[in-house]
């Protein structure tokens, strides 16, 4: 994977990259609960969201500010600092906030068009803090659009709904801070929106306490930092002044511990509240160290590019799992749907051995044929069993008891329960399959329980057609001269009966050895047929009638197995997903990484503390000067040279990939 910027890399080729890998993800259905697939699904959302709120935006505006997002526990005390800092009320501080659900985004006036637009974090809308005081959306009041609780200028939120937008002279052009939700809030959407907005920033400044320091929660998404390479400093707040040589160890043994050694660390001692606002000296550390990295562009574009260039590697690593994921629900797709195939075959094939083998040439079949034809005298002479028939036949055409219609009622009764118990024993065996598969068992509430009377009323209607059908061979067998008046003679009913016996003996006709084999009521039947027909068109007429049952059967059969393959077609499963995106991935892989460009002037023009912007509270203050309390910045980047020390491993940083 290509990790370092190219000087002269065109930003729109990686951009490309990326939309497409967007639209590949896009496309990717996870509908089945097959193992991973919950993590899988998150891990989709997580890849797009990422796309849309952080890389897609930063390429196409690489000279856009530097977004820095407060992160952390609930109390670590984001807002009081945020405040502190720009020495106003721009945020409620507070567990019950409406920074909550409209999270402060603080810019520089300059920067404010950066901003005001869809380029980040495109689905939150904007309200702009105006300094009359009621926020406004598009420049409309929004106190009557929003309600909940109520905010320091009296709008009511209730949900997450937008960005709150705040100009501020006290930031450098360049930069920006976004005051994000609690990331262990009790309500689910907070936290969600709080993942969201870090997952915009360029850099995470996580702001925990003495206290809760060590807590899991934090380390969790530390950890996230690390494994994404985003650039980030902590804000160590609430330090007790004699505790604080002990508490920067341990904690700097922990950042060792997660791989985060260069990690800048911030202390902010406990103070209290003047107003709601720290001390200007409280925040001195913090101050000192936003406004370099503010006042220094190739300190910024060496930030965004580290988070940048990190998430890129993320985004590569976690498609691939994606693309596994869909492999993994094709797979299980094609499994579920085998299993349907698997008992519904089986299923006609044994209705087709049953229709084949003589199965059904007995009972209440045989019962019938044997009143239609008589048994005394069946084996004496063909010529005479022949002549029998014959006369049995025409006499049931002449209105002489329904032997013929008792037949094809008795044939079209044993062959609809023979089929409805092969179906519905195949869809029992497919219902129990899925049942015990982790993929098909969430299914199996779309496919709902067989309906074993409509089951019966489409065999019925498929094997009354296909008797049907079989009356039509023999009329459009007998259609000759000769022929015609031995079937007129027979009855064209009664020569269909024979035709259906002939076909459960056999899919082929009765040959050879195979009349001494079968029952007599089959070899009478084919008899009478070969002297209306002749052998060959017996042998046609069987295999034709055995040919259509079995389409027709066939159709039933897909009838009932589409309870089960209609939702597996739904799931909506494409061929290429998988390889759509691994191809996507690659491209991205390989795709020139552009340099940044901060787009700000450089502290060489614009010196720290002389410039009339970019002055936030406490950043004059010079280490050991005395504030307001006696307290003393402190901190292992609050010395002179400690926040020059971080934002300059962040430029030569980039300058050695460059």
């Amino acid at each position: 994977m290509s990790t370092h910027a190219s000087a002269g890399a065109d930003p729109s080729a990686l951009a490309e990259a990326l939309l497409d890998l967007r639209a590949h993800l896009g496309q990717v259905a996870l509908p089945l609960d097959v193992a991973g697939a919950q993590e899988a699904r998150a891990t989709r959302a997580a890849v797009l969201q990422q796309l849309d709120d952080q890389l897609l935006p930063r390429l196409r505006s690489s000279g856009a500010p530097l977004l820095a997002v407060l992160g952390g526990s609930t109390g670590a005390g984001k807002s009081t600092l945020v405040n502190s800092l720009l020495g106003r009320q721009v945020t409620s501080a507070g567990v019950l906030r409406p920074t909550t659900r409209w999270p402060v985004l603080v810019h520089h006036p300059d920067d404010a068009g950066w901003f005001s637009t869809e380029r980040i974090l495109p689905g939150l809308a904007r309200v702009r803090d105006a300094a009359s005081g009621n926020p406004t959306l598009d420049g409309a009041d929004t106190s009557d659009q929003e309600a909940g609780t109520a905010g320091r200028s009296g709008v009511e939120v209730s949900h997450p709904a937008g960005l709150r937008l705040v100009a501020a002279e006290a930031l450098w052009p360049g930069l920006a801070l976004l005051d994000a939700p609690d990331i262990d809030s009790v309500v689910e959407e907070n936290r969600a929106l709080a993942v969201q907005l870090l997952g915009a920033a360029d850099l995470w400044l996580f702001v925990t306490t003495a206290a809760r320091y060590a807590d899991a929660v934090p380390w969790d998404l530390l950890a996230e930092a690390a494994r994404r390479s985003v650039a980030l400093a902590i804000v160590l707040d609430r330090v007790d002044p004699g505790a604080q040589e002990p508490v920067r160890a341990h904690l700097r043994a922990m950042l060792d511990a997660h791989g985060l050694a260069d990690v800048p660390v911030l202390l902010v001692p406990e103070a209290p509240l003047v107003d709601g606002l720290l001390p200007a000296v409280a925040v001195a550390p913090v101050a000192r160290w936003l406004t370099t990295l503010g006042a220094d562009a190739g300190a910024r574009a060496a930030a965004i590019g580290q988070t940048r260039d990190g998430l890129l590697e993320d985004v590569v690593r976690r498609a691939g799992h994606v693309a596994e994921a869909a492999d993994a629900q094709r797979s299980s797709r094609d499994r579920l749907r085998a299993q349907v195939d698997h008992a519904f075959s089986a299923a006609l094939a044994d209705v087709a051995r049953a229709t084949s083998d003589g199965t059904l040439l007995r009972g209440e079949v045989l019962a019938r044929w044997q009143e239609l034809v008589g048994t005394g005298e069946l084996f004496r002479s063909l010529e005479r069993q022949v002549s029998r028939l014959r006369d049995r036949l025409v006499a049931a055409l002449r209105g002489r008891p329904p032997a013929v219609p008792a037949l094809q009622e008795a044939i079209g009764h044993d062959l609809d329960v023979l089929v409805v118990d092969a179906l519905s024993t195949a869809a029992e065996q497919v219902a129990s399959s899925w049942r015990a598969d982790e993929a098909g068992a969430g299914l199996l509430d779309e496919v709902g329980p067989g309906d074993r009377a409509r089951l019966r009323a489409d065999v019925a209607a498929e094997v009354r057609a296909w008797q049907d059908d079989v009356l039509a061979l023999v009329v459009d067998e007998g259609a000759g001269r000769r022929t015609a008046a031995r079937a007129f003679s027979l009855g064209v009913n009664g020569l269909g009966a024979a035709l259906m016996l002939a076909v459960f003996a056999s899919t082929g006709g009765l040959t050879g050895a195979e009349v001494g084999i079968a029952g007599g009521a089959a070899v009478l039947a084919q008899r009478v047929l070969e002297a209306v027909f002749g052998d060959d068109a017996v042998r046609r007429l069987t295999r034709t009638a055995q040919e259509r049952l079995t389409t027709r059967l066939g159709t039933v059969a897909d009838r009932e197995s589409a309870r089960f393959v209609v939702p597996l077609d739904a799931l909506g499963l494409g061929a290429d997903d998988a390889r759509g995106v691994r191809d996507a991935v690659q491209r991205v892989a390989a795709a020139p990484r552009p340099p940044v460009t901060a787009g700000a002037p450089d502290d060489d023009q614009r010196r720290v503390g002389t410039a009339s912007v970019g002055r936030l509270r406490g950043a004059d203050l010079l280490p050991g000067e005395p504030g307001a309390g006696g307290i003393e910045p402190t901190g292992d980047v609050g010395q002179s040279t400690g926040a020059r020390r971080s934002w300059r491993w962040w430029r030569r940083r980039s300058r050695d990939e460059r």
